[in-house]
């Protein structure tokens, strides 16, 4: 079967391209070309063929699979599954950008949601004007809006532009949309709570440096580091950056910034400092990278799937509450 006569993928055109890939999938089973049984072609044959990120790929399998039109077969690749593709409801759901932790809450999502609603994704990227083109553009269209701010606000006098009953927020809280429902994370709580779950862990280190860069970046962690540093005394920085840094025994650091991380990894490596025993170590946002890189790196982190699931069932059952989010400190070897 040639790719090309399933796939079309038009660079010219305002469609997503991973939209496009499951369009051209449904269009394909349509028109009889894709029956129940076939195989598609697999992730790395499409990515070649039109040099698309195997992100952008992955993205429109998952909706895929989740939609029940698609299953997975280990080893073997992707197969059509099923050929009925008429969707109850169509669902709009606004990131700010994709990475390995917003994938499990979007496939958390995804599984969780009734297999007969059509999910739209799309990423402002932290680009204020995209973020209101994408919501203006989108009302009237959907039966539910789901949309994370990031670190907008004043956007309610064009999210007020959609049906107040089908508006839900997504992990943080916003002054301007406190009317909606959400499901949010409390950052300041959550670093507080972490740090005082690991505090004799903490106290080991005569200093402890957090590594904020700040923009996109929530600054109540930053509150709840100094709240946890004051109340037991400890010695306390805040920096923008560990570049150009060198690192001292006694020292305990929490990143927000991969890149940090790896700097920190590195130095202690080069300096022949143990992590968790000369050098503390800590990052944000858990991921499977997290439990391998130089022994297991501790973590302060919501919970990402239980985010998609609850996501799921207040879309599904039109809940109209405002839910925190668990987090937790996953304790490894670098602390």
């Amino acid at each position: 079967m040639n790719i090309t006569n399933i796939f079309n993928i038009d660079e010219t055109v305002g469609i997503p391209k991973y939209r496009q890939i499951i369009n051209s999938v449904c269009l394909a089973i349509e028109q009889g070309i894709l029956t129940k049984g076939d195989k598609i072609a697999s992730i790395n044959q499409i990515c070649g063929e039109f040099s698309l990120s195997r992100d952008t790929v992955m993205l429109a399998f998952n909706e895929l699979r989740a939609r029940g039109v698609v299953i997975s077969v280990p080893g073997k690749g992707y197969y059509i599954e099923r050929t009925d593709l008429n969707f109850d409801k169509q669902v709009f759901l606004l990131f700010d950008e994709l990475n390995v932790f917003k994938e499990d809450l979007y496939n958390s999502f995804l599984e969780h949601l009734d297999k007969r609603t059509a999910v739209d994704i799309y990423f402002h990227h932290f680009n204020y004007h995209v973020y209101k083109e994408l919501i203006e553009s989108a009302a009237g269209k959907y039966c539910a809006y789901i949309i994370m701010p990031a670190t907008f606000n004043n956007s309610i006098d064009f999210v007020k532009q959609l049906p107040p009953d089908k508006v839900y927020i997504l992990d943080r809280l916003k002054t301007d949309l406190a009317d909606y429902p959400v499901i949010y994370q409390d950052f300041e709580q959550d670093v507080y709570d972490g740090m005082i779950a690991g505090k004799e862990l903490f106290c080991k280190y005569q200093k402890l440096i957090m590594v904020f860069p700040g923009g996109k970046e929530p600054e109540e962690r930053v509150a709840g580091f100094k709240r946890f540093c004051a109340e037991y005394r400890l010695e306390a920085e805040i920096i923008r950056s560990v570049d150009k840094r060198n690192l001292q025994k006694g020292e305990a650091y929490i990143v927000v910034s991969d890149r940090d991380l790896v700097r920190i990894v590195k130095s202690a490596a080069s300096m022949n400092l143990q992590l968790g025993k000369d050098v503390g170590l800590v990052s944000f946002n858990d991921t499977m990278l997290m439990e391998v890189v130089a022994g297991g790196i501790t973590t302060i982190s919501t919970d990402f799937v239980q985010m998609g699931k609850a996501l799921a069932e207040m879309v599904t059952n039109h809940e109209k509450v405002k839910v925190r989010n668990p987090s937790k400190l996953i304790v490894r070897k670098s602390l």
